[in-house]
């Protein structure tokens, strides 16, 4: 029995090139993947669009069932019950189990008025995180830089409310800041460079706030992306040389 666990361990998890079987399971799991999301790119629900949610949902299930059953071999705690007992409550868990959801019809009819069932399918696109070796790299860079990037956050965040309140009492008289969610949805715009136009300064003053906010915005977003950049070919350089 723990032969044949650690024989399905090893062809569900993530591949890194040493087996032919588990490269196999990744790319079969992502054609899944894309397939159960294929009807959310469409309005109309075709008659082929259940027998692919059908067939995906029977797949979910059969690799949860799959992860859950490994979950001592993934992850080392004192007692090895703990491992199956704390699976379903892990992120990707998580994710399996919602992804699983829609398809068996769990959920209330209440529900699926408000297309909670289909807004639920979305999830299954971060089921790719365990398929996908760039995607797992993306993970891992946003891990070890998560100090960092959350301090960007943060000055992001700051310079987004304090110009908005600048230019919410700058731009009084101006019918285009009716409130200050108005002046925080400019401010969050206008720092990333987006400005899509539809609320805008409307006095000298606000537009000189405008073109200043501009100015910095360009600057804070530069810096996570510097920051991701380096720490992604940190880690192309680690796994190149691990080879």
């Amino acid at each position: 029995m723990i032969e044949f666990r650690q024989r399905i361990y090893q062809i569900v998890e993530k591949s890194e090139g040493h087996s032919g079987l588990s490269y196999g399971y990744d790319i079969f799991m992502s054609v899944c993947i894309c397939l159960s999301l294929l009807p959310l790119f469409f309005r109309q629900q075709y008659p082929v669009f259940y027998y692919f949610d059908l067939f995906t949902v029977i797949v979910f299930i059969l690799d949860y069932i799959a992860h859950w059953m490994t979950a001592d071999l993934r992850r080392t705690y004192a007692h090895r019950w703990a491992a199956f007992l704390l699976y379903p409550i892990t992120p990707m868990g998580i994710v399996d189990l919602l992804s699983i959801l829609p398809g068996v019809n769990l959920l209330p009819n209440g529900y699926k008025i408000f297309r909670v069932s289909r807004l639920l399918k979305i999830v299954r696109v971060f089921k790719f995180f365990r398929y996908s070796e760039q995607f797992q790299l993306l993970f891992r860079v946003l891990r070890n830089e998560r100090k960092v990037l959350l301090s960007v956050l943060m000055i992001a965040v700051f310079y987004i409310v304090v110009t908005a309140l600048i230019m919410f009492n700058a731009g009084q008289g101006s019918s285009h800041f009716d409130s200050y969610f108005d002046a925080l949805y400019w401010a969050t715009t206008t720092l990333t460079t987006v400005g899509y136009g539809d609320i805008c300064p409307a006095n000298d003053l606000g537009r000189v706030i405008s073109m200043l906010s501009a100015l910095f915005g360009v600057a804070i977003i530069a810096l996570p992306s510097g920051i991701i950049t380096a720490s992604y070919l940190d880690e192309l350089r680690k796994e190149r040389d691990g080879k």
